[in-house]
Formats: C-alpha cells, structure tokens, sequence
C-alpha cells in the first residue's frame, strides 16, 4: 500500500490531551496519505471517552477508514514477531504486536507515540504527522 498511514491510538490521546482535535489533523492528510486503522486502535481510542457522544464521534470517522482486518495470517505474524521479540529480551504486549504486524502486512508507517514500536524490525514509523 503506497502512503499507508496507521495511526496509533497514542497519537489520538496525545492530541486530545493537548485539547487538539486529532481528526481534524488527520483530515488535512487525506490528499497524500490513506488513513487506516485497526480494531486494537479503535477500542483503545475509543475506550477512554468519558462521553458516549464523543465516542461515537471517533467510531463514524473510523468507519470512514480503511479498517485493516486481523486473518488468520496476521494472527501468525503476531505469533512470530512475539517470539522473536521476546528471544530478544524485548517483550511487547499482544495488542501492540498486533498494531506493529497490521502496519507490517500493508507496508504502512505507523504514526505513534509509543517508543515500544521502534524495536519491531522494519516497521516504519513517524512520530509526528508527515509533512
């Protein structure tokens, strides 16, 4: 996939902690960039609203996204980076694998906060929104 962006869920809280609208940013990509997101990304978002209003807010503009799907061959993908991973000394928690091996399978870059990523092998990652 050419210009995949996965964005975190760390990207969206760090945005609405700073009382920025991360949609918003996000929309200013959609020229350049094909915005997609995943199931773990979703509930982790949208988890942490207080509101109900707020989240249902997040979830239509998710399901305006590219939505990467968990197969059974991403299943076994996680399974393999966390082997390694954890051979390494480097454990990671299952729902972060999962996001690593979503951006991996479509040869995204993951826009994150989260260091924990930058020890996965070839994932690509941004930490702040490309320009």
């Amino acid at each position: 996939m050419i210009n995949g962006l996965l964005v975190d869920s760390s990207f969206y809280i760090d945005r609405l902690r700073q009382g920025r609208d991360p949609l918003h940013d996000l929309a200013a990509l959609s020229e350049d960039w094909e915005i997609l997101t995943c199931g773990v990304i979703m509930v982790e978002v949208c988890r942490g609203f207080r509101e109900a209003k707020a989240r249902d807010r997040f979830h239509e503009a998710f399901s305006t996204m590219i939505i990467l799907p968990t197969t059974p061959k991403l299943w076994q993908k996680v399974m393999e980076l966390a082997w390694h991973m954890d051979r390494q000394g480097k454990p990671m928690q299952v729902t972060d694998l999962t996001i690593a091996a979503s951006a991996l399978a479509v040869n995204a870059c993951l826009l994150t906060k989260d260091s924990d990523f930058s020890r996965v092998p070839g994932l690509q990652i941004l930490t702040d929104l490309p320009q």
